[in-house]
């Protein structure tokens, strides 16, 4: 089959709709999928994108075609997608989404037995090759499919993370995303009591982009927390399964200073555990976790491989800067609903406001935030930038890292989007101003010459 094999990415597919992703290819890797898991039930979900019901359908008809059984999640977040397969040990899932990424995109994550990843070196590769060479195995009849309801499980579930919750005042920015499924459950299950923003679900996110991590999407939640005298807020991604938080004051809380609060919290739970966090992670997070008396292991970005990474290392939890936290019990998955309620949990326990918690934290280091640059020759420009500061620390565990005594920056193309993105953090502002100046006129002039 002839289709574009750049919608394979590192640990997903992702592409245009209909230019790159359509039913045909749906049906194909449904049909690869098949070939590739064990016996038993195949799970499929889907998020609330246009397109996505579509894509579902034909994905779901390439599976039962080879003969497999299918059980229909319907509308669901990916992190419900990881729960149903380690709760119902089924051979696998398949969930349509695209994530956070715009209107006009769509994809699909697959996950293996035992909610392991399935990445481009766990088996994604295999699935694309089968595709092009049209390699399926013969199947003599057509498999079934029926239809389950997990939602108000899979939220009992995530509740079980957060024992100690009191009535807190809560916002809730889905934006638009299947987020926004969560809340009339929460609203059953606990005290909080919940102000909620863009809960309908539309895959054209008519608001705004269903990406946190962008703050610029989040002033409609901090506008809603300062106006509403908020305990806090909470944003969900597209798939519901990333969560960022803003303080009672409309602040925002990095990816990273959420990572350093949770660690700490899962090592009281268990001391002298390992945790797990991402190349591009401050490095308030493991010296939080050095202090607090645990162990730490730095990891490349992505869910494929922090997955993998925490099966072979026994982590109790991971994080990612993106948002992205992993939870040893729920089956090493991530989950953007039981990070927040982890956090809503220490401040019940704990009597403090979010921002009280998180200043010690905040005052460590500064950064610039992710930034994306559109370029078409990101190898040459990450060269032309590791030459200028080719004095430093340099590694290559994902993207390029170099590291100085009180600052240090990583370049790396996206997994998912045809970006290069920069990450860069200091002790003071005065530094990462300077260096982020001096790094972006070197990628813009790159840019400039391609």
């Amino acid at each position: 089959m002839k289709f574009n094999e750049s919608i394979f990415k590192a640990y997903d597919i992702r592409g245009k709709v209909p230019s790159e992703l359509t039913p045909d290819v749906a049906r194909a890797v449904g049909r690869a999928l098949a070939d590739f898991l064990p016996t038993g039930e195949i799970a499929v979900g889907r998020d609330m994108r246009p397109d996505s019901s579509e894509l579902a359908t034909a994905l779901t008809a390439g599976l039962t075609e080879q003969g497999r059984d299918v059980v229909d999640l319907g509308q669901i977040t990916s992190d419900m997608m990881y729960y149903a397969v380690g709760q119902y040990d089924f051979a696998g899932g398949a969930m349509v989404t695209a994530s956070h990424n715009p209107g006009e995109y769509n994809g699909i994550k697959l996950t293996a037995m035992g909610v392991a990843p399935i990445g481009e070196d766990t088996g994604l590769n295999v699935i694309k090759q089968t595709i092009v060479g049209d390699a399926y195995k013969p199947s003599m009849a057509n498999g079934s499919v029926r239809s389950i309801d997990i939602l108000e499980g899979w939220v009992k579930h995530a509740l079980t993370f957060a024992p100690n919750l009191t009535a807190l005042k809560v916002g809730i920015d889905a934006g638009n995303g299947m987020g926004g499924i969560i809340v009339p459950e929460l609203e059953k299950l606990t005290k909080l009591k919940i102000s909620g923003l863009y809960l309908e679900l539309d895959g054209t996110f008519p608001n705004h982009p269903a990406n946190p991590l962008v703050f610029e999407n989040l002033k409609d939640l901090i506008e809603l927390v300062k106006a509403n005298q908020l305990d806090c807020g909470i944003a969900f991604d597209g798939d519901g399964d990333r969560a960022f938080m803003v303080d009672e004051n409309g602040e925002v809380v990095s990816g990273s200073v959420l990572g350093a609060l949770l660690s700490e919290h899962f090592l009281k739970l268990s001391p002298g555990a390992t945790i797990l966090y991402n190349a591009i992670t401050s490095r308030m997070v493991p010296e939080t976790i050095a202090a607090a008396g645990g162990k730490s292991i730095r990891t490349k970005v992505g869910h494929s491989f922090i997955k993998a990474d925490m099966r072979r290392s026994g982590a109790v939890f991971a994080c990612e800067h993106s948002g992205h936290f992993y939870f040893q019990d729920n089956y090493n998955a991530d989950s953007g609903v039981i990070a927040a309620l982890c956090v809503l949990d220490i401040i019940s326990q704990s009597g403090k406001k979010l921002s009280e918690l998180c200043k010690p934290l905040r005052q460590k280091y500064v950064d610039s935030g992710e930034i994306n640059f559109d370029i078409s020759d990101k190898a040459k420009t990450i060269t032309l930038v590791s030459e200028k500061y080719h004095d430093g620390k340099i590694d290559s565990l994902d993207g390029t890292t170099i590291s100085y005594p009180d600052w240090w920056f990583n370049l790396r193309p996206s997994n998912t989007e045809p970006l290069l993105r920069l990450n860069v953090e200091a002790k003071n502002p005065e530094i990462l101003k300077q260096n982020l100046e001096v790094i972006s006129k070197i990628i813009q002039k790159s840019i400039d010459s391609q």
